[in-house]
């Protein structure tokens, strides 16, 4: 199977508070996300992953934590991942790694960057994958992103804190769109 998620930031405190995850602590959080995505990716499966898995973790944290996690790992790079990223780390753990992949997956054509793209080649008929924007619906470009149906957010705070396939990445970002704005999540 294959799977997607984005912006786990495992190792980062403040991200509880910032995105009002449901945490008390970040080693709660860590180990929720690492039983959450062993609980539905296998050791076969396929997980691309957009960018901020971890903000500023120890050499020795990534290793232990990616060590722990299931799957065939393919990282598209986001903004904090350059703190823990190692030549021997990224050998050992991820089957590729890149700013932007243009796939094709499950039969369909795949766009996937880290930060979210208005326009891309193929975008009348292929879909764009993203992280970066968490579960914030109150920036000035959400107008922009909230209209565009191929246009989907991977990040954890939209699907159930796990990696997820692309029907339910669909689903989700669906429900996300549609809230109403007395059920929006507040800004931090």
């Amino acid at each position: 199977m294959i799977f997607f998620s984005a912006d786990t930031h495992f190792g980062h405190a403040n991200i509880i508070r910032f995105c009002n995850r449901p945490f008390e602590t970040v080693e709660e959080m860590d180990e929720a996300l690492v039983d959450n995505w062993n609980r539905r990716v296998g050791g076969n499966d396929n997980v691309y992953f957009l960018g901020d898995l971890f903000f500023r973790a120890s050499v020795d944290k990534v290793r232990e934590i990616l060590g722990r996690l299931k799957g065939k790992k393919h990282l598209v790079i986001g903004n904090h991942d350059s703190s823990w990223m190692t030549k021997e780390l990224l050998d050992s753990h991820f089957v590729e790694v890149a700013n932007y992949l243009d796939v094709s997956v499950g039969g369909r054509h795949l766009v996937m960057c880290h930060y979210p793209l208005l326009c891309w080649g193929g975008s009348g008929k292929s879909w764009m994958i993203h992280g970066h924007i968490h579960n914030n619906r109150h920036m000035d470009y959400w107008p922009l992103l909230q209209v565009r149906e191929r246009v989907l957010n991977a990040g954890v705070e939209i699907n159930g804190y796990a990696p997820v396939r692309f029907d339910d990445l669909l689903e989700n970002n669906i429900k996300q769109k549609e809230l109403p704005q007395e059920q929006r999540p507040q800004e931090s």
